[in-house]
Protein backbone atom coordinates (compact mmCIF):
# COMPACT_ATOMS: atom_id res chain seq x y z
CA UNK A 1 0.00 0.00 0.00
CA UNK A 2 2.74 2.35 0.28
CA UNK A 3 3.10 2.49 -3.24
CA UNK A 4 -0.50 4.51 -3.17
CA UNK A 5 0.60 7.15 -0.76
CA UNK A 6 0.76 9.60 -3.32
CA UNK A 7 -3.42 9.50 -3.66
CA UNK A 8 -5.51 11.37 -1.84
CA UNK A 9 -7.47 9.18 0.94
CA UNK A 10 -10.52 9.06 -1.47
CA UNK A 11 -8.80 7.92 -4.46
CA UNK A 12 -6.59 5.47 -1.86
CA UNK A 13 -9.36 4.22 -0.41
CA UNK A 14 -11.07 3.24 -4.14
CA UNK A 15 -7.57 1.95 -5.46
CA UNK A 16 -7.30 -0.54 -2.01
CA UNK A 17 -10.76 -1.71 -3.00
CA UNK A 18 -10.65 -2.37 -6.50
CA UNK A 19 -7.40 -4.52 -5.27
CA UNK A 20 -9.13 -6.20 -2.79
CA UNK A 21 -11.96 -7.32 -5.00
CA UNK A 22 -9.55 -8.14 -7.78
CA UNK A 23 -7.97 -10.50 -5.37
CA UNK A 24 -10.95 -12.07 -3.84
CA UNK A 25 -12.29 -12.85 -7.15
CA UNK A 26 -9.35 -14.69 -8.14
CA UNK A 27 -9.28 -16.90 -5.24
CA UNK A 28 -12.58 -17.47 -5.58
CA UNK A 29 -12.32 -18.49 -9.30
CA UNK A 30 -9.13 -20.99 -8.40
CA UNK A 31 -10.98 -22.43 -5.48
CA UNK A 32 -13.85 -23.58 -7.78
CA UNK A 33 -11.25 -25.04 -10.54
CA UNK A 34 -9.99 -26.67 -7.75
CA UNK A 35 -12.98 -28.27 -7.29
CA UNK A 36 -14.36 -28.82 -10.37
CA UNK A 37 -11.40 -29.83 -12.42
CA UNK A 38 -12.75 -17.43 -36.47
CA UNK A 39 -9.08 -18.86 -35.65
CA UNK A 40 -6.03 -16.37 -35.82
CA UNK A 41 -3.20 -18.26 -38.13
CA UNK A 42 -0.66 -17.24 -35.26
CA UNK A 43 -3.10 -16.84 -32.15
CA UNK A 44 -3.22 -18.94 -30.09
CA UNK A 45 -0.03 -20.72 -30.23
CA UNK A 46 -1.07 -24.24 -28.93
CA UNK A 47 0.88 -25.98 -25.72
CA UNK A 48 1.54 -22.63 -24.40
CA UNK A 49 0.91 -23.35 -20.84
CA UNK A 50 1.88 -20.15 -19.67
CA UNK A 51 -1.12 -18.38 -21.85
CA UNK A 52 -4.78 -18.01 -21.19
CA UNK A 53 -7.37 -16.55 -22.54
CA UNK A 54 -9.73 -13.96 -20.19
CA UNK A 55 -13.16 -13.16 -21.22
CA UNK A 56 -15.64 -9.83 -20.54
CA UNK A 57 -19.44 -11.66 -20.30
CA UNK A 58 -21.68 -9.27 -20.98
CA UNK A 59 -22.62 -8.18 -24.43
CA UNK A 60 -19.00 -9.78 -25.52
CA UNK A 61 -19.74 -13.87 -24.64
CA UNK A 62 -23.64 -13.13 -23.78
CA UNK A 63 -26.48 -10.57 -25.00
CA UNK A 64 -27.46 -8.39 -22.24
CA UNK A 65 -26.56 -8.22 -18.89
CA UNK A 66 -26.12 -11.36 -16.76
CA UNK A 67 -27.45 -9.51 -14.14
CA UNK A 68 -30.88 -8.61 -15.32
CA UNK A 69 -31.39 -12.52 -16.79
CA UNK A 70 -30.45 -13.60 -13.21
CA UNK A 71 -32.84 -10.92 -11.71
CA UNK A 72 -35.63 -12.51 -14.58
CA UNK A 73 -35.11 -16.05 -13.16
CA UNK A 74 -35.64 -14.62 -9.62
CA UNK A 75 -38.70 -12.46 -10.43
CA UNK A 76 -40.15 -15.81 -11.81
CA UNK A 77 -39.36 -17.95 -8.31
CA UNK A 78 -41.18 -15.24 -6.68
CA UNK A 79 -38.43 -13.30 -5.07
CA UNK A 80 -39.85 -9.69 -6.26
CA UNK A 81 -43.88 -9.01 -7.01
CA UNK A 82 -44.73 -8.15 -10.36
CA UNK A 83 -45.16 -4.13 -9.33
CA UNK A 84 -41.46 -3.80 -9.44
CA UNK A 85 -41.00 -5.11 -12.81
CA UNK A 86 -42.54 -2.40 -14.88
CA UNK A 87 -40.42 0.69 -12.85
CA UNK A 88 -37.18 -1.02 -14.12
CA UNK A 89 -37.48 -2.49 -16.81
CA UNK A 90 -36.49 0.77 -19.23
CA UNK A 91 -32.79 -0.52 -18.07
CA UNK A 92 -32.42 -3.54 -19.63
CA UNK A 93 -33.80 -2.12 -22.85
CA UNK A 94 -31.58 0.89 -22.36
CA UNK A 95 -28.67 -1.13 -22.05
CA UNK A 96 -29.46 -3.36 -25.03
CA UNK A 97 -30.19 -0.50 -27.06
CA UNK A 98 -26.91 0.79 -26.19
CA UNK A 99 -24.74 -2.23 -26.08
CA UNK A 100 -22.67 -0.23 -22.70
CA UNK A 101 -22.64 -0.58 -18.89
CA UNK A 102 -24.10 2.03 -17.15
CA UNK A 103 -22.19 2.62 -14.17
CA UNK A 104 -25.18 3.89 -11.79
CA UNK A 105 -27.59 1.21 -13.51
CA UNK A 106 -24.95 -1.31 -12.78
CA UNK A 107 -24.39 -0.53 -8.97
CA UNK A 108 -27.95 0.00 -8.29
CA UNK A 109 -28.80 -3.79 -10.38
CA UNK A 110 -26.08 -4.92 -7.34
CA UNK A 111 -27.37 -3.07 -4.69
CA UNK A 112 -30.55 -4.51 -5.04
CA UNK A 113 -29.41 -7.84 -5.74
CA UNK A 114 -27.04 -7.63 -2.72
CA UNK A 115 -30.23 -6.98 -0.37
CA UNK A 116 -32.11 -9.73 -1.97
CA UNK A 117 -29.59 -12.63 -1.17
CA UNK A 118 -28.99 -11.82 1.95
CA UNK A 119 -29.52 -14.54 4.45
CA UNK A 120 -29.91 -16.69 1.30
CA UNK A 121 -27.79 -19.75 1.24
CA UNK A 122 -24.74 -19.73 -1.51
CA UNK A 123 -25.68 -23.58 -2.25
CA UNK A 124 -29.82 -22.17 -3.02
CA UNK A 125 -28.42 -19.37 -4.95
CA UNK A 126 -25.92 -21.75 -7.40
CA UNK A 127 -28.77 -24.20 -7.88
CA UNK A 128 -31.04 -21.70 -9.39
CA UNK A 129 -28.50 -20.42 -11.71
CA UNK A 130 -28.30 -23.35 -13.29
CA UNK A 131 -31.59 -23.31 -13.82
CA UNK A 132 -31.57 -19.72 -14.91
CA UNK A 133 -29.08 -20.43 -17.57
CA UNK A 134 -31.02 -23.18 -18.90
CA UNK A 135 -34.25 -20.69 -19.31
CA UNK A 136 -32.72 -17.78 -19.98
CA UNK A 137 -29.25 -17.43 -20.54
CA UNK A 138 -28.08 -20.77 -23.25
CA UNK A 139 -29.98 -19.21 -26.65
CA UNK A 140 -28.12 -15.89 -25.47
CA UNK A 141 -23.98 -16.96 -26.10
CA UNK A 142 -23.19 -15.36 -28.89
CA UNK A 143 -21.49 -18.36 -31.29
CA UNK A 144 -18.55 -16.32 -32.63
CA UNK A 145 -17.28 -15.54 -29.45
CA UNK A 146 -17.73 -19.03 -27.90
CA UNK A 147 -15.91 -20.13 -31.13
CA UNK A 148 -13.01 -18.33 -29.85
CA UNK A 149 -13.23 -19.37 -26.27
CA UNK A 150 -13.19 -23.12 -28.08
CA UNK A 151 -10.00 -21.69 -30.16
CA UNK A 152 -8.04 -20.91 -26.77
CA UNK A 153 -9.44 -24.43 -24.65
CA UNK A 154 -8.28 -26.53 -28.36
CA UNK A 155 -4.98 -24.99 -27.84
CA UNK A 156 -4.43 -26.54 -24.27
CA UNK A 157 -5.08 -23.07 -22.96
CA UNK A 158 -7.17 -21.81 -19.80
CA UNK A 159 -10.04 -19.61 -20.55
CA UNK A 160 -11.54 -17.62 -18.01
CA UNK A 161 -14.56 -15.54 -17.54
CA UNK A 162 -14.57 -12.08 -16.04
CA UNK A 163 -17.59 -10.01 -15.41
CA UNK A 164 -19.45 -8.04 -12.66
CA UNK A 165 -21.86 -10.52 -12.06
CA UNK A 166 -21.58 -12.34 -9.02
CA UNK A 167 -18.79 -14.88 -9.33
CA UNK A 168 -21.28 -18.07 -8.42
CA UNK A 169 -23.03 -16.98 -11.47
CA UNK A 170 -20.18 -16.79 -13.49
CA UNK A 171 -18.94 -19.83 -13.04
CA UNK A 172 -21.99 -21.99 -13.76
CA UNK A 173 -22.33 -20.33 -16.84
CA UNK A 174 -18.30 -21.19 -17.72
CA UNK A 175 -19.03 -24.51 -16.70
CA UNK A 176 -21.68 -24.99 -19.08
CA UNK A 177 -19.43 -23.59 -21.67
CA UNK A 178 -16.62 -25.87 -21.07
CA UNK A 179 -14.44 -23.21 -19.64
CA UNK A 180 -11.37 -23.18 -17.35
CA UNK A 181 -13.34 -21.23 -14.35
CA UNK A 182 -14.71 -17.46 -13.78
CA UNK A 183 -13.93 -14.17 -12.37
CA UNK A 184 -16.71 -12.63 -10.69
CA UNK A 185 -18.25 -10.16 -7.85
CA UNK A 186 -17.63 -11.62 -4.56
CA UNK A 187 -20.61 -11.72 -2.17
CA UNK A 188 -19.39 -11.94 1.41
CA UNK A 189 -21.15 -15.09 3.03
CA UNK A 190 -20.42 -16.24 6.57
CA UNK A 191 -21.28 -20.46 6.90
CA UNK A 192 -22.73 -20.32 3.36
CA UNK A 193 -24.52 -17.80 4.22
CA UNK A 194 -24.81 -14.45 2.43
CA UNK A 195 -24.41 -11.31 4.76
CA UNK A 196 -25.79 -8.60 2.21
CA UNK A 197 -22.19 -7.88 1.71
CA UNK A 198 -19.32 -7.73 -0.69
CA UNK A 199 -15.88 -8.43 -0.13
CA UNK A 200 -14.08 -5.24 -1.83
CA UNK A 201 -16.14 -3.93 -4.82
CA UNK A 202 -17.57 -5.06 -8.02
CA UNK A 203 -15.45 -6.57 -10.59
CA UNK A 204 -16.19 -3.40 -13.04
CA UNK A 205 -13.27 -1.83 -14.44
CA UNK A 206 -9.99 -1.54 -12.77
CA UNK A 207 -11.11 -4.37 -10.24
CA UNK A 208 -11.33 -6.84 -13.39
CA UNK A 209 -7.95 -5.65 -14.47
CA UNK A 210 -6.74 -6.44 -10.66
CA UNK A 211 -8.27 -9.65 -10.87
CA UNK A 212 -6.93 -10.57 -13.75
CA UNK A 213 -3.32 -9.80 -12.37
CA UNK A 214 -3.85 -11.52 -9.38
CA UNK A 215 -4.90 -15.20 -11.31
CA UNK A 216 -1.95 -14.55 -13.59
CA UNK A 217 0.23 -14.43 -10.57
CA UNK A 218 -1.01 -17.14 -8.90
CA UNK A 219 -0.78 -19.19 -11.68
CA UNK A 220 2.19 -18.13 -13.09
CA UNK A 221 1.12 -16.72 -16.44
CA UNK A 222 2.47 -14.52 -18.88
CA UNK A 223 0.29 -11.78 -19.46
CA UNK A 224 2.37 -10.87 -22.51
CA UNK A 225 1.51 -14.24 -23.93
CA UNK A 226 -2.11 -13.86 -23.01
CA UNK A 227 -5.53 -12.75 -24.65
CA UNK A 228 -8.25 -10.87 -23.31
CA UNK A 229 -11.60 -9.97 -25.02
CA UNK A 230 -14.45 -7.28 -24.60
CA UNK A 231 -16.96 -4.95 -25.93
CA UNK A 232 -16.94 -2.15 -23.05
CA UNK A 233 -14.81 1.00 -23.07
CA UNK A 234 -14.93 0.02 -19.18
CA UNK A 235 -12.57 -2.88 -19.86
CA UNK A 236 -9.37 -1.17 -21.27
CA UNK A 237 -7.11 -1.74 -17.71
CA UNK A 238 -7.88 -5.13 -18.18
CA UNK A 239 -7.44 -5.10 -22.23
CA UNK A 240 -4.25 -3.38 -21.60
CA UNK A 241 -2.76 -5.87 -19.49
CA UNK A 242 -3.00 -8.59 -22.26
CA UNK A 243 -0.74 -9.16 -25.11
CA UNK A 244 -3.71 -10.27 -27.21
CA UNK A 245 -6.44 -7.77 -26.78
CA UNK A 246 -9.45 -8.37 -28.75
CA UNK A 247 -12.76 -5.28 -28.97
CA UNK A 248 -15.90 -7.91 -29.52
CA UNK A 249 -19.28 -6.16 -30.56
CA UNK A 250 -17.11 -2.59 -29.36
CA UNK A 251 -18.68 -0.19 -28.12
CA UNK A 252 -17.93 3.57 -29.69
CA UNK A 253 -15.62 4.22 -27.24
CA UNK A 254 -13.68 1.02 -27.19
CA UNK A 255 -13.65 0.92 -31.23
CA UNK A 256 -11.95 4.05 -31.26
CA UNK A 257 -9.45 3.36 -28.40
CA UNK A 258 -8.84 -0.15 -30.45
CA UNK A 259 -8.61 1.51 -33.78
CA UNK A 260 -6.03 3.50 -32.20
CA UNK A 261 -3.78 1.04 -30.45
CA UNK A 262 -3.99 -1.53 -33.65
CA UNK A 263 -6.14 -4.22 -31.55
CA UNK A 264 -8.36 -6.66 -33.31
CA UNK A 265 -11.75 -5.98 -33.89
CA UNK A 266 -14.51 -8.41 -33.56
CA UNK A 267 -18.43 -7.68 -34.07
CA UNK A 268 -20.58 -10.69 -34.04
CA UNK A 269 -23.96 -8.54 -34.31
CA UNK A 270 -25.66 -8.39 -37.59
CA UNK A 271 -27.09 -4.88 -39.72
CA UNK A 272 -25.54 -1.85 -39.70
CA UNK A 273 -27.74 -0.73 -37.28
CA UNK A 274 -27.17 -3.05 -34.88
CA UNK A 275 -23.22 -2.56 -35.30
CA UNK A 276 -23.81 1.25 -34.75
CA UNK A 277 -25.77 1.28 -31.51
CA UNK A 278 -24.80 -2.64 -30.29
CA UNK A 279 -28.57 -4.08 -30.41
CA UNK A 280 -27.73 -7.89 -30.79
CA UNK A 281 -29.13 -9.44 -33.63
CA UNK A 282 -33.02 -9.92 -33.67
CA UNK A 283 -33.37 -8.28 -30.11
CA UNK A 284 -36.69 -7.14 -29.81
CA UNK A 285 -36.80 -4.63 -27.27
CA UNK A 286 -40.32 -5.48 -26.38
CA UNK A 287 -39.18 -9.22 -25.97
CA UNK A 288 -36.43 -8.61 -23.62
CA UNK A 289 -37.99 -5.92 -21.19
CA UNK A 290 -40.09 -8.17 -19.42
CA UNK A 291 -37.18 -9.56 -17.80
CA UNK A 292 -34.84 -6.48 -18.11
CA UNK A 293 -33.52 -4.85 -15.01
CA UNK A 294 -35.45 -6.88 -12.38
CA UNK A 295 -32.84 -7.09 -10.12
CA UNK A 296 -32.73 -3.81 -9.42
CA UNK A 297 -35.84 -3.93 -7.38
CA UNK A 298 -35.48 -7.20 -6.01
CA UNK A 299 -35.08 -6.19 -2.72
CA UNK A 300 -38.51 -4.31 -2.10
CA UNK A 301 -40.30 -8.28 -1.29
CA UNK A 302 -37.42 -8.47 1.39
CA UNK A 303 -38.71 -5.08 3.19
Amino acid sequence: MAALGWLTPRRRSATARSVLAGEASAEAARKSTQEVSDREPDFPVHGDERAAAFFDLDNTVMQGAALFHFGKGLYKRKFFETRDLARFAWQQAWFRLAGVEDPEHMQDARDSALSIVKGHRVSELKSIGEEIYDEYMAERIWPGTRALAQAHLDAGQRVWLVTAAPVEIAQVIARRLGLTGALGTVAESLGGVYTGKLVGEPLHGPAKAEAVRALATAENLDLSRCAAYSDSHNDIPMLSLVGHPYAINPDSKLRKHARAMDWRLRDYRTGRKAAKVGIPAAAGVGAVAGGTAAAIAMHRRRR
